[in-house]
């Protein structure tokens, strides 16, 4: 025979006695050669040699009973669980309300051996410690860790730390303006009164949870940000600029999964990019280095010396083609001149006046493909090749001065000019092209 725990203090959490069909209440018997499932049988029904298929009335059996000490003489393993169940429902520290749940035991009792074997137990401590050390090592391994403080930072309202930080206070864990920041205006009306109809108190409830949604929303928000460390950007912008450019666009590509995958994660996604972009890259070049017939890294030294004495060259052609252009006139000529001057200097080289003679008009713009051409009549599609405007931009200059010439009743050159900011050139020649067709009028 062996005393084992019971399922449950309560009586219809256990299994059904299988021969009589009844509850079954402590002590009750348990057979230890059938099951699963367990072949359980009250007393009555055990006495009697009860017998059921292959269970016989012979076999070893064992007493099932929580009525044996665990931690105090006396404290039954059965008391035990209800204390822990009452603490549970009634709360740490309601001793009264816990004693009455028990029913067997006083207040004082029910404190004192919770106290002595649930908390000061040197067995439990332990093991809380090594819960404890456990936790601490696993936020230790956060992207951004965050440690306690006893004077956290307090920057004063719209300071530059403070607006760094984008309103955040440390201090009150909250920002100055919170997501969904007039949330609580939906519950400032509401009061529940007795006399509320049945519907009229759903409607109230229904409104209270969904502010609860929106304040679980903003809390998972603010939780985004504090665990990737996006409270002061501008830092997260420098440890982004540390990366190449393509690898800088797949970490903006792929910012909104950040959420996702948590900062951890996260950040070993966007290093391993990293890395791959390393790879290929050496890839590349050794590639080129074979291709080249080179098979050591001393003549890679070599051949990349080469190369870019071969880019300098190539960089000379193309200003003494500049020169060709400009050799016919002697006054665009000069003002190259000039500017090569300037930059060897290291000075700012100073913007050539275009000549009137010996410079080439550029062609005008192919619009096949470009979007927004068809919704472009003839003249329009004219004038954008020959000012060399896509369409797409030339339908948000034409809707902004029409509607600004709507406003005023007349537009002026000069009103023009301030509403779009291109080239004055261009500017005239939409303008005019705008009079001329009668889209606009003159102020």
């Amino acid at each position: 025979m062996e005393r084992l725990a019971s399922f449950s203090s309560d009586p219809f959490d256990k299994p059904p006695c299988r021969g009589c069909s009844s509850y079954l209440t402590e002590p009750y018997v348990k057979c230890a050669e059938c099951g699963p499932p367990p072949f359980l049988l009250c007393l009555q029904c055990f006495t009697r040699g009860f017998e059921y298929k292959k269970h016989q009335s012979d076999h070893t059996y064992e007493i099932m009973t929580s009525d044996f000490p665990v931690l105090d003489p006396n404290w039954t393993a059965q008391e035990e669980m209800a204390l822990l169940e009452a603490v549970m429902d009634c709360g740490f520290g309601n001793w009264q309300d816990v004693a009455n749940q028990m029913c067997t035991k006083s207040k004082e009792e029910c404190e004192k051996h919770y106290m002595k074997h649930f908390i000061n137990n040197p067995l439990f401590a332990s093991t809380l410690l090594n819960l404890k050390q456990a936790e601490e090592a696993q936020h230790n391994e956060t992207a951004i860790p965050f440690h306690p403080a006893d004077d956290p930072p307090r920057p004063t309202f719209d300071s530059l730390l403070s607006r760094d930080m984008a309103g955040y206070m440390p201090a009150r864990a909250d920002f100055v303006e919170e997501f969904d920041n007039y949330a609580e205006w939906d519950l400032r009306d509401i009061d529940f009164v007795e006399d509320d109809s049945d519907i009229l108190h759903a409607l109230k409830i229904a409104v209270v949870d969904i502010y609860h949604s929106r304040l679980k929303e903003r809390q998972r928000r603010k939780k985004i940000i504090r665990d990737h460390g996006l409270i002061n950007l501008r830092k997260f912008q420098i440890l982004e600029r540390r990366y190449p450019k393509e690898l800088q666009e797949l970490h903006e590509a792929m910012r909104r999964f950040a959420r996702i995958l948590g900062p951890l994660e996260h950040d070993k996604f966007i290093e391993s990019h990293a890395l791959e972009f390393e790879l290929r890259r050496e890839i590349r070049r050794l590639q080129e280095y074979r291709a080249a017939g080179i098979t050591n890294f001393c003549s890679a030294r070599t051949y990349e010396h080469l190369k870019r004495t071969r880019e300098e060259e190539r960089l000379k052609r193309t200003m003494l083609s500049e020169v060709l252009q400009y050799i016919q006139d002697s006054s665009a000529c000069q003002q190259w001149l000039s500017r090569q001057a300037d930059i060897d200097s290291g000075l700012s080289p100073t913007v050539p006046v275009p000549s009137s003679s010996g410079r080439r008009s550029a062609p005008p713009l192919n619009l096949t493909g470009l979007p927004g051409t068809e919704k472009l009549n003839e003249k329009e599609k004219e004038l954008c090749q020959m000012v060399r405007l896509v369409p797409g931009a030339y339908l948000e200059y034409k809707a902004a001065l029409v509607n600004e010439c709507n406003k005023q009743g007349g537009l002026r050159l000069a009103q023009a000019r301030a509403l779009i900011k291109i080239d004055v050139n261009k500017t005239r020649k939409i303008y005019d092209f705008l009079i001329r067709e009668g889209y606009i009028t003159k102020a």
